[in-house]
């Protein structure tokens, strides 16, 4: 049990969610609990995460929630492990609303170089309707920067995630490669834009952010056969296009492979996505969550061959494995499962509320007498 890397979860505490304050003290090794020497209250190492008070075995819970990560059926899970179908399904909406939790405070914090993303859309069966999930990837670290789904594929769909892949780039200046879909242009030139203030009264002006590229892949099928691929240049040119597919080593054409790929592979993990099949999901909630379980998991426990680098002289391994998150530099090392479920969410800091009205009469009074 380390201390020095635990905060106060007490929403009332000044001292919440801050580390290192040295206010934190050991209350229970056996509980695994500790105390807040500032508020006075105490916590378990669980708090805050989808292994809080829970009565089975928290390895039992890791393991259920690693084969459901790797697209094993509930119902074999039930068969297997002898739980009930609702104890499973309430562990996955746990986690997955921990995973929602979690890659909002580790991701979309504008730490990430993009350099080029890649963004998409598919279809997801729920009963009695279909639900569409968008989804956006930096290409260089193969990140996954989130998704949103939404009963239509239409234009706040697209602009949700889009804003997402704003609030995650480091820098403004960056490839995005896209389908088709008009929305996305028009999203685009919504979202990436900084308003001109110049002293005057009203509205500030909103010009696009220099440096942006955007490039279309536009396919014309005739029927279910696809007869030719359009690759158009939407902002910037394709000179500079070119450039920043050669310099991030993605290809060397307008394309969107890399997020296709990805789709993929949440439609081998995701039985609801998978084509043909039988396997529904009841809500968007549970399939937004499920997606978020998922992509966690892909960027901070999946190692990919396809982002593994050469060791160091004299190591025992040739080549040293990375993940995403390991790639867009937002962790040293791969992450377990049970570390994935252990991470604790931190609250924001706490703000003094602020005193309408007359103050107090003692305060008053005190202001009298100093006068």
């Amino acid at each position: 049990m380390d201390p020095q890397v635990q905060f106060c979860h007490n929403p009332d505490c000044p001292a919440r969610g801050q580390s290192g304050l040295g206010n934190i003290r050991v209350h229970s090794r056996k509980e695994q609990r500790y105390r807040c020497t500032t508020c006075g209250q105490t916590f378990v190492a669980t708090r805050d995460t989808p292994l809080y008070r829970l009565k089975k075995p928290l390895d039992l819970v890791t393991l259920v929630i690693t084969l459901l990560c790797h697209g094993c059926p509930l119902q074999a899970i039930v068969a297997a492990f002898g739980l009930d179908e609702r104890t499973v399904a309430a562990w996955r909406e746990r986690a997955g609303h921990h995973g929602q939790r979690l890659h909002e405070q580790l991701v979309l914090q504008g730490q990430v170089e993009l350099g080029h993303v890649q963004a998409d859309e598919l279809y997801a069966k729920v009963v009695g309707q279909r639900l569409w999930m968008a989804m956006a990837m930096a290409v260089p670290s193969r990140l996954w920067l989130g998704g949103m789904v939404s009963a239509c594929r239409d234009l706040n769909l697209i602009t949700a995630v889009v804003r997402m892949v704003r609030r995650a780039a480091k820098s403004l200046g960056f490839l995005v490669c896209v389908d088709g879909l008009a929305s996305y242009v028009t999203a685009i030139k919504k979202v990436f834009r900084d308003p001109v203030r110049t002293g005057k009264r009203g509205r500030p002006h909103l010009t696009a952010i220099p440096g942006l590229l955007l490039g279309q892949v536009i396919k014309h099928h005739s029927g279910r056969r696809l007869v030719s691929v359009t690759r158009r240049v939407v902002l910037g040119t394709a000179q500079a296009i070119a450039a920043v597919l050669t310099a991030t080593g993605t290809g060397t054409g307008i394309h969107t492979a890399y997020i296709e790929r990805l789709n993929a592979t949440f439609r081998a993990t995701l039985s609801p996505l998978v084509r043909r099949g039988r396997a529904l999901v009841r809500g968007a909630e549970v399939l937004a969550g499920w997606m978020y379980l998922v992509g966690c998991a892909y960027n901070f426990c999946w190692e990919h061959d396809s982002l593994r680098m050469t060791a160091a002289p004299g190591e025992r391994l040739k080549w040293r494995a990375r993940t995403p998150a390991m790639a867009a530099r937002l962790t040293d090392h791969r992450w377990t499962m049970r570390e994935l479920l252990s991470y604790p969410i931190r609250l924001p800091p706490w703000v003094a509320p602020k005193r309408r009205g007359r103050p107090p009469k003692r305060l008053r009074a005190l202001g009298a007498v100093s006068s």
